[in-house]
């Protein structure tokens, strides 16, 4: 059961990002580049909260990350589906670490959500709106959350590892 568990947690933030992707496009009309007021041309979902607010907001992404890269759309795309393809063979074939497969399944299913949305929408689908003490960060949907915490959890456990191969080597040359 606990090896089939990141497959689970895999097609729960598949769909969850999927679905949210798909009422947004649905029912959210297109967020105005700039709406400087809350909920930001969306649906507030609650405000100063510790000096955070949360909204949702459709809003469109032709590129990478914030938006980068969108001239180069199909470049981009060829680009996310190698990526997509190595991170799968690796994950498969050659990952050693039972703690990288959570993370490692987080990384392919936000990759493949956004891909997907390529290929549904012609680009990609955020929602996510929170400004933090005054910043108002990009907007972003769940696929990119599931990146964020998949590499974030990568580092994280790289830098605690007990055994990794560089603190190996630095130990076989004292």
């Amino acid at each position: 059961m606990l090896r089939f568990f990141p497959l689970f947690i895999g097609i729960f933030v598949f769909a969850l990002d999927f679905f949210s992707k798909f009422f947004t496009n649905m029912y959210l009309p297109v967020m105005h580049r700039y709406a400087f007021w809350y909920p930001y041309g969306g649906i507030g979902v609650f405000k100063d909260f510790f000096g955070i607010e949360f909204s949702l907001s459709h809003q469109i992404n032709y590129g990478a990350a914030w938006g980068m890269f969108s001239d180069y759309q199909i470049h981009l795309m060829y680009f996310r589906i190698f990526l997509l393809i190595a991170l799968i063979i690796y994950a498969f074939f050659f990952n050693k670490h039972a703690g990288w497969r959570i993370p490692l399944t987080l990384i392919i299913v936000g990759a493949l959500g956004n891909v997907v949305d390529f290929f549904i929408y012609g680009h990609v689908v955020d929602m996510l709106h929170f400004v933090l003490w005054g910043y108002d960060f990009p907007v972003f949907n769940i696929a990119d959350s599931a990146i964020f915490l998949g590499i974030t959890s990568l580092i994280l456990l790289s830098a605690f590892e007990k055994d990794s191969p560089s603190k190996n080597r630095s130990r076989n040359n004292n």
